[in-house]
């Protein structure tokens, strides 16, 4: 078995960096409504952002648990990302069959690694039609956002599920919760925090440019820097050649 390439999902098989603020807006709403929560204008401002500590004020000033809100909001969010992308509204990169035709690979272990919600995260795998070997997205917690990349959290957590150090539930199988340290791997994305993630756990960063990230400087620390996802399917099979 090869070295395994994980994707980030925003940017890179979604069209644009991340989900609309509208999403978020309407989720809020809609988990305040279940609640039954009747906040001023300004805490609902607040409610509809993603600053946790503000959050937790707000939700302490309306009597309300903050990770129950936390919780509702987040699966709100994913239904209507689920169903932007039903309805095309967003979009889907038109090189993604690069990640296809890797996955179809058996030697070569593909993975999903993202910043959005891990419901978002199987959502898109099964959208997509593609075989990925791990999916992992944020936790619906507050803790699970503060996880988010520059931390390594996510990705080497995926890892630990490739190797099997992690079951199904996500308990580690040596009752330990140490890491896997560095190894080799690909990690795919489309920003610096992409980069700086992937770099922290000794892996190979790929910086793909999109439309919205034109204007910036490629990562200094990226290892390749691609047009395409066609560009890093020709890379990467030359590698896998080199490594069998």
């Amino acid at each position: 078995m090869t070295a395994p390439i994980l994707f980030d999902m925003d940017g890179i098989i979604l069209e644009g960096p991340r989900t609309a603020p509208g999403v978020y807006d309407d989720a809020a709403d809609a988990a305040l409504a279940e609640l039954d929560a009747e906040p001023t204008p300004a805490q609902r401002r607040a409610l509809r952002g993603q600053d946790t500590e503000a959050i937790r004020e707000r939700c302490a000033e309306l009597g309300l648990d903050p990770e129950r809100f936390w919780k509702l909001k987040e699966r709100y969010a994913s239904e209507g990302t689920h169903e932007r992308l039903r309805s095309g509204e967003r979009g889907l990169y038109d090189d993604v069959d690069a990640i296809r035709t890797l996955a179809d690979r058996s030697e070569t272990p593909v993975g999903l690694v993202t910043n959005n919600r891990h419901e978002t995260a199987k959502f898109v795998a099964d959208f997509v039609d593609i075989s990925f070997d791990v999916v992992r997205g944020r936790d619906p917690t507050i803790e699970g956002y503060r996880r988010r990349k520059p931390d390594p959290y996510y990705i080497e957590d995926a890892l630990a599920r490739l190797d099997g150090a992690v079951d199904a539930d996500g308990a580690r199988a040596d009752g330990t919760g140490g890491g896997t340290g560095a190894r080799r791997g690909l990690y795919v994305g489309d920003s610096p925090k992409d980069v700086v993630a992937g770099t922290e756990l000794g892996l190979e960063t790929a910086f793909v440019r999109r439309p919205h990230n034109r204007d910036i400087d490629c990562p200094p620390d990226a290892t390749y820097e691609l047009e395409s996802l066609t560009d890093l399917l020709e890379l990467a099979l030359e590698c896998v050649d080199e490594r069998a």
